[in-house]
This record gives C-alpha cells, sequence and structure tokens, in this order.
C-alpha cells in the first residue's frame, strides 16, 4: 500500500473552488527552449461561462506574465520556427470587424497587440507553421465541391442565413460527440500566407479529408523542409466510425500524394517527422488483429515502416509524439497502474524509460535540451515544470498556490484487492478531511467511465473526489477489467461479456470496503459516469437489493439497441460480440434493461440532451423504468449540456445533486445487516 499525504489545511474542497482554480490548458515551449506559452481558462460562477488568455513562462526563475488580454477564447498557442511570434486561435473584434468563427492571430512575445492574420470564412480548426515562418497549414470544414476562398465566405455566408433549422444527410459518419458534422462539409487541410493573407485548399479536387472527429492537429504534422505534409485519412469510399486511418504526404507545390503506410492490418496515427526530414514517426495498432489493440510507436521510411522498440512494453502510447531534437529519441505520454508518465524511447537500442512521472502528465513539449511538462496529482490541479539535463524540476507558475493552500484535503491511499479471475485490482482511496479511524464513515464507490480509461493519481473536475468526499465519504475508485493502463489482455478482457468482470471487481472492493473498522456498513453507495454509468445500471439489476443505500447513474447506457443511435454506433458491436440484429440474445445479455424487473435500488440519473455517445434515451428510458416499477427515483436532465456537464452553474448544481441524494438515503437507510453479493 502505499500513501499520498496531505497536509491538515483548514477548509474541505467545494464545487465552487473547482471553478475558482484556474485551468492550465495547451502549452507550447519556445524553440529556444528559454519561454514557453500556454492558454489559461478562468471561470466565473457569476457570469456562467468561461474565458481564456495566453501566459508567457520564462523557463529560469523569472515571473510569469499575462500575454492577451482582449480575447474571450484565446487558445492553441504555438511558437513561429524563430521564436519571434507566437500563433493562436481567436475570435475577437478587431478594427471594426468581428469574427464569426475562430481566426488565426499573431502576437509579438514581448507584448504588443495581436494582429488578426487570417479572414476565412468557415474559420480555423487547428494549424501548424510550416518551417518558413510565414506559411501556416490549418485544418477547415469545407464545401469540397467549391473552389477558392470567396467562394466558400458565400457558401459560409448563405448557410448561416438560412431560416431552416433541419439537419439533412446521407452520411454514415454525420455526428460526433455533441455536434453534427457541419452540413454538406468535409474537413480540409489549407495554406494560408501570413503575409498576404492568401489561402489555398491542398485537399481541393482530391476527394481527401482529414478524420472527421479529429480534434487538434496531431493528425498532421508539415516537414521540416517546408515541402511536405503528411496525414492521415480514412481511404474508404464510405466515412464510417471506426474506420481504420492510413498515412499519406501531400507536396505542396504539386498537390501530388503519396502514400506512405497503408496495411488492412493496423492503424495509424499521430505522425511527426524526424528533425531531418527523412522518417516520420507514428502510432501504429493492430486491430486487424483486435479492435481493442493498443497503440504502438512506428517508424516510417522510404523503404517502408516497421514497429520500435520491445513489442513487450504493454502500454497504450498516446499523441502526440515529440522527437529530441537530434532524432536520437521520441517523447510521449502513456498511462501505467493509474499513473500517466511522460516516456522517452531511444530508436537505437529499443528502450523505453520514464523521464518526467506522474500523478498525471497532462501535456508537455520539448525544445533542445529543456522540457516542460503539464501535469497534476490526487492533491493538486495542472502545474507547469521545466526540466533540464542535471537540475530538479523548476515550477514556473504558481496559479492555484493560494487558493488550494486554504484548502484541506483529505489523504489518498492505493490499495489491491482479488477481483475477477484472481487477478490483483487496484483501487483508490480519497478520505474525507478530519477523517477518524475510530469513527464509522459512509461509502462512494465512485466507477470511472471508459472503459479505456482509469482512476488514478490526477485531478478531476467533472467527478472530483475530494469534493465527493466532503461530507463524510470514503470515496473508493476501482480500475476494473477493461481499464487503461494495465496492459492489452486486461483491456480486451471484458469484450463481448460486458459488465461480467467488472462487477466481480467492484463487489470485490465493496467486500474489502465493508471489512474495514472504519466503515459504516449500512451505508455504502455506488455512482458512475459514461461506462461507469452503465454498470451502476448493470448492478441494479444484478445486486441484491439493500447492499448499496442508493445509486448515481449519469449517462449511462441502459439499453444497448437504443444506444445504436450514439455516435460510434459501429463501433459499439465489436466490443459486445454481436450485431442486435444478428444475435440479440447476447446483446440483451450485456445490456441493464434485461434485468429491469430486479431493479430495486434508488436511483439518481442524470443526462445531458446533447450527449451523442450515450444519447439521453438511456437515462430518459431508465427514470421512468424506475418510476414505473415503484422505485426510488430522481432526474437531473441538462438541454444544454454533453456527455460532460461544462457549464459552472450546471456544475455546482450537478454537486448539490449528487451529494443531496447519497446523504439523504445515507441518512434514512434502514439498519438492516447488508447481503454480500452473489455475483
Amino acid at each position: 500500500m502505499t500513501k499520498i499525504a496531505a497536509p491538515p489545511f483548514p477548509h474541505a474542497l467545494s464545487a465552487d473552488d473547482l471553478w475558482a482554480f484556474d485551468r492550465i490548458g495547451p502549452l507550447a515551449l519556445a524553440p529556444d527552449g528559454e519561454r514557453t506559452v500556454c492558454s489559461v481558462a478562468h471561470s466565473s460562477m457569476e457570469d456562467n461561462k468561461s474565458s481564456s488568455s495566453l501566459w508567457l513562462l520564462p523557463t529560469r526563475k523569472r515571473a510569469p506574465r499575462r500575454l492577451t488580454h482582449c480575447g474571450d477564447k484565446d487558445g492553441q498557442p504555438a511558437w513561429s520556427p524563430a521564436g519571434e511570434q507566437i500563433a493562436f486561435l481567436a475570435r475577437r473584434e478587431q478594427q471594426g470587424s468581428k469574427d464569426d468563427t475562430a481566426q488565426l492571430y499573431l502576437i509579438a512575445p514581448d507584448g504588443g497587440e495581436a494582429q488578426r492574420k487570417s479572414a476565412f470564412a468557415p474559420g480555423i480548426e487547428s494549424f501548424k507553421w510550416l518551417a518558413d515562418g510565414r506559411r501556416i497549414v490549418f485544418a477547415a470544414w469545407v464545401w469540397p465541391e467549391l473552389k477558392g476562398a470567396a467562394a466558400q465566405a458565400k457558401a459560409f455566408k448563405t448557410f448561416s442565413e438560412r431560416k431552416e433549422s433541419a439537419y439533412a444527410t446521407s452520411e454514415a459518419f454525420y455526428r460526433h460527440w455533441d455536434h453534427n458534422v457541419p452540413m454538406g462539409r468535409v474537413l480540409h487541410l489549407l495554406l494560408l500566407d501570413t503575409g498576404s493573407g492568401r489561402v489555398t485548399d491542398l485537399f481541393e479536387g482530391t476527394g481527401l479529408e482529414l478524420p472527421r472527429d479529429a480534434a487538434g492537429n496531431e493528425v498532421y504534422d508539415p516537414c521540416p523542409d517546408g515541402k511536405r505534409i503528411a496525414f492521415i485519412h480514412d481511404p474508404a469510399p464510405i466515412q464510417v466510425p471506426g474506420n481504420r486511418q492510413v498515412l499519406a504526404e501531400i507536396e505542396i507545390a504539386s498537390r501530388r500524394v503519396k502514400v506512405l503506410a497503408d496495411d488492412p492490418a493496423w492503424e495509424f496515427g499521430a505522425p511527426r517527422y524526424r528533425p531531418d526530414g527523412r522518417a516520420l514517426a507514428v502510432t501504429a495498432a493492430h486491430t486487424g488483429k483486435r479492435h481493442t489493440a493498443t497503440a504502438q510507436l512506428a517508424l516510417v521510411e522510404a523503404k517502408g515502416w516497421r514497429l520500435l522498440g520491445d513489442t513487450q512494453w504493454d502500454h497504450h502510447v498516446d499523441a502526440p509524439l515529440r522527437w529530441a531534437g537530434d532524432g536520437s529519441a521520441l517523447f510521449f505520454t502513456a498511462q501505467s497502474r493509474g499513473r500517466c508518465h511522460l516516456w522517452r524511447h531511444q530508436v537505437v537500442d529499443g528502450s523505453f524509460t520514464i523521464e518526467a512521472e506522474g500523478g498525471w502528465v497532462q501535456g508537455f513539449d520539448v525544445a533542445g535540451d529543456v522540457i516542460v511538462t503539464a501535469s497534476d496529482s490526487a492533491l493538486h490541479p495542472v502545474r507547469l515544470h521545466a526540466r533540464r539535463p542535471g537540475a530538479a524540476p523548476l515550477r514556473l507558475e504558481r496559479f492555484n498556490h493560494a487558493l488550494l493552500a486554504q484548502r484541506r484535503l483529505g489523504e489518498v491511499r492505493e490499495v489491491t484487492v482479488t477481483g475477477a479471475q484472481g487477478d490483483s485490482i487496484q483501487m483508490w482511496l480519497t478520505f474525507p478531511p478530519g477523517f477518524k479511524a475510530k469513527k464509522k464513515h459512509p461509502l462512494m464507490q465512485v466507477i470511472h467511465g471508459g472503459p479505456f480509461a482509469a482512476a488514478g493519481d490526477t485531478f478531476g473536475y467533472r467527478w472530483n473526489p475530494h469534493v465527493l468526499a466532503s461530507r463524510g465519504h470514503v470515496v473508493a475508485q476501482v480500475n476494473y477489467h477493461g481499464s487503461s493502463g494495465f496492459g492489452f489482455a486486461f483491456r480486451d478482457s471484458i469484450m463481448g461479456r460486458q459488465g461480467e468482470l467488472e462487477l466481480q471487481d467492484i463487489e470485490a472492493a465493496s467486500d474489502w470496503l465493508l471489512a474495514q473498522p472504519w466503515a459504516d456498513p449500512q451505508r455504502l453507495s455506488a455512482t458512475g459516469g459514461s461506462y461507469g454509468g452503465f454498470l451502476v445500471a448493470w448492478m441494479n439489476g444484478h445486486v441484491p437489493a439493500g447492499r448499496y443505500r442508493s445509486y448515481v447513474c449519469h449517462a449511462g447506457v441502459f439499453d444497448r439497441v437504443a444506444t445504436f443511435s450514439a455516435d460510434s454506433y459501429i463501433e459499439r458491436p465489436r466490443d459486445l460480440g454481436a450485431r442486435f440484429w444478428e444475435d440479440m440474445p447476447r446483446v440483451l445479455a450485456q445490456s441493464p434493461h434485461s434485468a429491469a424487473a430486479q431493479m430495486n435500488t434508488p436511483t439518481l440519473v442524470i443526462h445531458g440532451a446533447l450527449d451523442y455517445r450515450v444519447p439521453d434515451c438511456n437515462g430518459l428510458a431508465y427514470y421512468n423504468t424506475l418510476k414505473a416499477r415503484g422505485v426510488g427515483a430522481r432526474l437531473l436532465w441538462f438541454p444544454d449540456e454533453n456527455h460532460w456537464v461544462l457549464k459552472p452553474r450546471n456544475s455546482r448544481f450537478w454537486y448539490r445533486e449528487f451529494l443531496d441524494w447519497v446523504v439523504s438515503h445515507d441518512a434514512t437507510a434502514k439498519r438492516t445487516r447488508p447481503q454480500r453479493s452473489k455475483a
């Protein structure tokens, strides 16, 4: 058992505190390694919104300073190759013109007014500099049949002014997360000349498009010579969620496209040119063997592609990838047993070593021999550190130091229990402030989503365990079978039998909790979101009533057939091992609604109307079912939230409803002996 100690501060953490913290976003390190720039989000509970600005932080012992003041959502900062300018995306009003969509701005790191450099009507989604420091490649949603920026602007104006609200499509891939794919548009790569403002569509007339679920610039990369751009795309004639991605390269001058890596059994991602431009690092997942395959490092050269390192290194490589300046090593993040480290891979000898240990490394950048990391832990929000060879990490900011110093956080412990198949299962415990081992405390299981995710040594805002423990609960978070960071076999073990092994792990954890001298066996609850919400709904039909006093189900799957309305509908049959129209019994055997007749535990059901990952028909059907059965239930439905709750006032309300529900059922619990699970 390991412990993370916490100092005895006077006040417990609250939901309002979470929104008072400054939230550090994407960062970029200057080419000389002397300064980094990052976006910092500031929230107002009064105004019920958040804004972000850019901050400049020297990587030596000098104070940070705010760089931008006029924008509302300044983000995605990136240094020019020579380090004399910083590009970022924003929507501003400048010289009598107000941006309807995100545009590209440049600002000098020494300060001054940011200058708009683009006027592309459909807006810019993401971008990267080219080596000449004059051109920028960017991604944007465009009408593929149109030619030229003027035609795109005209079409955008017409579409924006239309009176109809309908969305019409014949596409199989038409929505993602909380939004529809822009009607009639695809995601192209375009080129911006920052001097003239001229925009050129590199994909115009090619039929190519970037992945429709691409959230950032990790799906493309310009070559250091400035002549080529590597990108990933779906080669299939019909774009479908979950299709494999291939790697290609476009020559800017001629628009000639060359396929670099296309293997029916492998999916490629996160291209990054080596500094000499003669090779590309990518991630490669053997999806032809198993759809749950983890991403591995690979190198693409003129003669083909190959995996890097020892294939026994059993971790999932996250994007982005970064090269050392001499091209000898690659840096990336990967999870390992409830933590996320920054790793270094030496290409020549194939070794993997931890460069910066988590906590949870949320972001990083590399320039020369300097590395800047953005990482949090179970006891603090994200902090920035500069790391130089032979020197201790240097903290670059103190954004949240004063507020955190006034709050009392409970102790966090890491324990293991024996779960399904005799495997060791990791569980994180967060104790309430003022915990006394000689007293009896209520217990709360908080079940993470995913399932390819993990509870761990990280500071969350949406399900912060310290806030959830603030009313006296010992909060337990189990990394059940299927969780990430424990190897491929553990990740893959739940496929085709979802709910089975996970429930055994959760119940083993509850047995362990109930056996502790500080546990009140009459006050045990279980809560979860997304896949964790599915598991909570599953438990209601498969665990004897009375063991848990209440459940909270946030954005959980209730009906597997109805959930075919999700944005990821093509991928779900792979997880279940069946399509419902071919093997309904197998699908129903993994659907909580099939056990509705056994559901008797009071449940708070939470859902958002903009949730396209688990559409809210699930939450509404679950709530209605409980009501029809006469089971205690409460519905918390947000018309303006997606799979998450992101607005400050809604978040505060969420925490209050959540905790009030659990505490009220703790208080009214009947003093009956809890039943042991038969699962």
